[in-house]
C-alpha cells in the first residue's frame, strides 16, 4: 500500500525527535499502522538544522506554506507553536483537506472552538495527544479507554517545571526565587518562566481536557489561575508538618451548579500517589463513575516522550485515514451536535477546604477573635496550629485548616481577619482537596 506522506512544520526539539523516532522505529510503526508514514518534507526557518536532521530523507524549506499547500502531502504535523502563524497554516491545512497532527496546547486551548469546526466541514482529523501532559496517553484515555464513564473529576500536575520548583523547595527547604534559578540553569525553566510559574501552561492543558472530559466547548477565559511565585517555604514546611504536600493542580470537577475550571497550589495529603510525583514529571488523576479513580503518570515534556505522543497520533490518523469521517472518533470525545452549555463555575462559588496562615501577635484573645470571625462567615475549623514565638519576637504563625466551605465566605472572612488590630500583614490562603473518591 502507498505509504502516507506526512509534513513537518518546525524541526526543534519536539521536532527533531519526533522525525528521529519514527525513523529509528519505522519498522514496527508500518506493522501498527497498515502502511508506511514518511515525512518527505519539513518546513522550518532554520535550514541548516532542518538539513542535518532530514538528511536525503525529505525535502527542506523555509516557507511552511510550501507544505500545508504541496497536493502530495497527506497529513501536516504542527510544532512551531505560537498562536499567530500556527493557527493560519493549520487552517489552510484543513481548508486544503489534510489531516492535521499538533502540539500546541495554547492554539488549541484559544482556537481550538474554530480549528476543530473546521476539521469537521472539511471531512480531516485534528490529534493533539502531544498538547498535554507530553508522553502521557490522556487524550486517548479519555477520549476512547474510558468513554464508558461519567467523569466526575480530574486533578493533574500538568506542569513539570512548577513541580520541579515545589518539589526542591520541599527537599531543601529553599526559598522560591533561588530555586527558579536553579530550574532556569538546568533547563526545566525558560528565561522568561511566567506561563509555567503563573500556571498558565497548566491552564491550556486543563482546558483541553475538561472539554474532552465533559462535552463542552474549550472555555480558557473562564478558568480561574493562579501560580506558585507567592509560595514561601514555611508554608511548604507547615503543610508537611500536617501531613500534606502541596502542587500546583489542575482541577476541573463536575458540580450540580456548573463545570470547575481552576489552576493553583493545592494542599493534597501525603500519602496520596499523585502527591509523591516529583521533579519534572508529570501525573493525572481522573475519577470516573465505573472505573473510580484511575492514575496517570510519566514524562510531561521532552524530545522523545513529545515524539511518543505525536507519532502516536500519526498512527491513528493514517488508520483512519480512508475511514467515513462519520465513523471516526470525534475530535473532543462527544459528537458535534451534543455539546454542553453548562456554564463554568467562579471560583467565589467553588466548594473547598483550606490552608489559612495568619502572623498575630502573641497575647490573649487571638484566637478568639479569629475563631470568631469565621463562624461569623459559616466556616469551621478541622485543625489548628499555633506556633512558638522564637525568641525575643512578640508575633507568632497560626495555621488553621478549615472544613468544606464556598470561597467567597473565605474571602469575606479573610478580609475581615486583616482588619483585626491583633493581626499583623495578608492572611496566606491556600486551597485544599482531599482527592478521594467522594
Amino acid at each position: 500500500m502507498k505509504p502516507i506522506n506526512v509534513g513537518l512544520l518546525g524541526v526543534g526539539t519536539v521536532g527533531g525527535g519526533t522525525f528521529e523516532v519514527l525513523a529509528r522505529n519505522q519498522e514496527e510503526i508500518t506493522r501498527r499502522a497498515g502502511r508506511g508514514i514518511v515525512i518527505t518534507k519539513i518546513a522550518d526557518k532554520d535550514l541548516a538544522r532542518a538539513r542535518k536532521i532530514a538528511g536525503n530523507a525529505a525535502t527542506v524549506t523555509a516557507d511552511a506554506y510550501e507544505v500545508v499547500n504541496d497536493p502530495s502531502i497527506d497529513i501536516v504535523i504542527e510544532l512551531i507553536g505560537g498562536t499567530s502563524i500556527a493557527q493560519k497554516l493549520i487552517l489552510k491545512a484543513i481548508e486544503n483537506r489534510k489531516h492535521v497532527i499538533t502540539a500546541n496546547k495554547a492554539l488549541l486551548a484559544t482556537h481550538g472552538n474554530e480549528i476543530v469546526a473546521a476539521a469537521r466541514a472539511h471531512g480531516v482529523m485534528v490529534a493533539f495527544e502531544a498538547a498535554v501532559a507530553g508522553g502521557i496517553p490522556i487524550i486517548k484515555a479519555l477520549r476512547e479507554g474510558l468513554t464508558g464513564n461519567r467523569i466526575e473529576w480530574i486533578a493533574g500536575i500538568i506542569n513539570g517545571t512548577s513541580n520541579f520548583i515545589l518539589s526542591e523547595m520541599r527537599a531543601k527547604g529553599s526559598s522560591f526565587d533561588s530555586v527558579l534559578k536553579e530550574a532556569q540553569r538546568l533547563g526545566y525553566a525558560e528565561a522568561d518562566p511566567t506561563f509555567d510559574i503563573e500556571g498558565m501552561d497548566a491552564a491550556h492543558k486543563l482546558t483541553i481536557i475538561a472539554a474532552i472530559s465533559f462535552g463542552i466547548p474549550m472555555r480558557l477565559s473562564e478558568a480561574y489561575t493562579e501560580g506558585i511565585a507567592k509560595l514561601t517555604a514555611s508554608d511548604i514546611r507547615y503543610a508537611e508538618e500536617l501531613g500534606y504536600r502541596i502542587k500546583l493542580l489542575g482541577i476541573t470537577r463536575r458540580t450540580p451548579k456548573g463545570i470547575e475550571l481552576r489552576v493553583h497550589p493545592t494542599l493534597i495529603p501525603a500519602r496520596r500517589l499523585i502527591a509523591n510525583v516529583e521533579g519534572v514529571m508529570n501525573a493525572i488523576l481522573v475519577q470516573g463513575d465505573a472505573v473510580g479513580a484511575t492514575m496517570y503518570y510519566g514524562a510531561g515534556a521532552g524530545a522523545y516522550p513529545t515524539a511518543s505522543a505525536v507519532i502516536a497520533d500519526l498512527v491513528d490518523v493514517t488508520r483512519m485515514h480512508t475511514a467515513d469521517p462519520g465513523h471516526r472518533v470525534p475530535h473532543l470525545a462527544f459528537q458535534p451536535d451534543q455539546f454542553s452549555s453548562v456554564p463554568i463555575l467562579p471560583i467565589t462559588e467553588v466548594e473547598t477546604s483550606y490552608y489559612l496562615r495568619l502572623r498575630v501577635h502573641d497575647k490573649p484573645g487571638v484566637l478568639a477573635d479569629v475563631t470568631r470571625v469565621l463562624a461569623d462567615s459559616g466556616i469551621s475549623i478541622d485543625a489548628m496550629v499555633q506556633k512558638e514565638p522564637p525568641e525575643g519576637e512578640e508575633q507568632v504563625d497560626i495555621i488553621m485548616l478549615t472544613h468544606l466551605t464556598i470561597e467567597k465566605n473565605v474571602d469575606a472572612a479573610i478580609a475581615s481577619i486583616e482588619q483585626l488590630p491583633v493581626v499583623v500583614g495578608k492572611v496566606t490562603r491556600i486551597r485544599m482537596e482531599q482527592l478521594g473518591a467522594h
